[in-house]
């Protein structure tokens, strides 16, 4: 009778666990969707002029900020380099493109920032999830302060990915359209919203689109959040523990992969906050990880490259490899240099100190960060 009722028991949790995975799965299904409609919304709504918002771009600073300022308000640095992947096809130059792709990595860190403030409640909670969030950024501001001037002076990124698509010169065509297995199960859902909202017109159905989307984005990081947490006891709590914590290689390599395989580093490092905050794992356990988001993110900028022909193909694919070659460089640099490695550690810690004294800091650093800072840049550039 015991063993019955055991067994009922564990039948039942483990029929709740797997119910909670396939929420979980819908989850993220929902999440590539909104970053999808978003995207969709952003083309619908501006058309051809959202070329013109980066081609005015030929100062490297101005360059920086506007790959900062767009992907900051797009939620997602794949949507940014694909359209600068889509513009050095058209023919932009690709030193011109080269501080866009930099500002794209500093303005997607802002996504796992809001999903920190789930945590505001409570001060502990705040602190670990503030810190594990705005270590991303401070990783990705001190690669742009060591990199972009590097680039300035000689070329870094410019020789390097050169060298690597001289290979390709001679070919024309590139076209691996069917590798982007995210794109067929999104695009005919994304279509199926957009027909009747583009009756409003392309201008209002395009905002109606993106504002659609950043309340999908939401409400799928929020319950993914709750999901992660309740799954992660037990074994699944060990398994994704030992995935992370059995040394930085292992965890940049595990970052990469996962982020790969949902083509969205927001979405990779947005999970890890939460587990932070809660306490399942430390901020330095989840670093590499993030390091490793950085890297898995540029398949889609390869994937939008791929899928380019014509004159300007090999340049297309150059930029997408530039994104690849500058996180793999700012990981080895910053990461495997004991001084530069602490340095977001230090500042993701002052930080979230502050952040929990005084709530008004999180709003002053975001603000600070992805709106005073480029805008005063972009008044002086121009």
């Amino acid at each position: 009778m015991i063993n019955q009722a055991t067994s009922t028991a564990v039948a039942g949790a483990n029929s709740k666990n797997w119910l909670r995975w396939a929420n979980l799965a819908f989850m993220l299904y929902l999440l590539l969707l909104a970053v999808s409609m978003v995207g969709s919304g952003f083309k619908m709504a501006t058309g051809d002029q959202a070329k013109v918002l980066f081609e005015f771009a030929s100062h490297p600073i101005a360059g920086l900020m506007i790959g900062l300022v767009a992907t900051a308000l797009i939620q997602s640095s794949s949507t940014v380099t694909s359209i600068i992947v889509g513009l050095v096809a058209g023919g932009l130059p690709v030193e011109t493109a080269i501080p866009m792709v930099m500002g794209a990595n500093i303005g997607t860190t802002v996504t796992n920032t809001l999903v920190s403030l789930g945590h505001v409640r409570c001060k502990e909670e705040f602190k670990r999830a503030f810190a594990s969030a705005t270590i991303h950024d401070f990783f990705n501001l001190l690669a742009v302060a060591i990199f972009l001037p590097l680039e300035m002076m000689f070329g870094i990124l410019d020789k390097i990915s050169h060298w690597l698509v001289s290979p390709f010169l001679a070919t024309g065509d590139m076209s691996i359209k069917g590798l982007n297995f995210i794109k067929p199960i999104t695009k005919p859902v994304v279509s199926a919203i957009q027909e009747p909202l583009s009756s409003f017109g392309s201008t209002m159905g395009g905002v109606a689109l993106i504002v659609l989307g950043i309340a999908v984005v939401f409400v799928s990081i929020t319950f993914m959040g709750k999901l992660m947490k309740s799954l992660m006891v037990g074994r699944a709590k060990d398994i994704l523990k030992g995935a992370i914590g059995r040394g930085p290689i292992h965890g940049i390599v595990s970052g990469s992969i996962v982020t790969v395989l949902v083509q969205s580093s927001s979405t990779t490092t947005s999970l890890m906050v939460p587990l932070v905050g809660s306490g399942v794992l430390r901020v330095r356990e989840v670093y590499p990880f993030t390091l490793g988001a950085n890297i898995g993110t540029c398949i889609t900028a390869l994937l939008a490259a791929t899928a380019v022909s014509g004159e300007f193909a090999v340049f297309a694919l150059q930029i997408a490899l530039v994104h690849l070659v500058f996180n793999i460089l700012a990981t080895v640099f910053i990461y495997g240099i004991p001084f530069l490695r602490e340095l977001p550690v230090k500042g993701a810690d002052f930080i979230s100190d502050m952040a929990v004294k005084n709530k008004s800091v999180v709003a002053a650093y975001l603000a600070s960060v992805f709106v005073v800072m480029p805008g005063l840049i972009l008044a002086v550039t121009a």
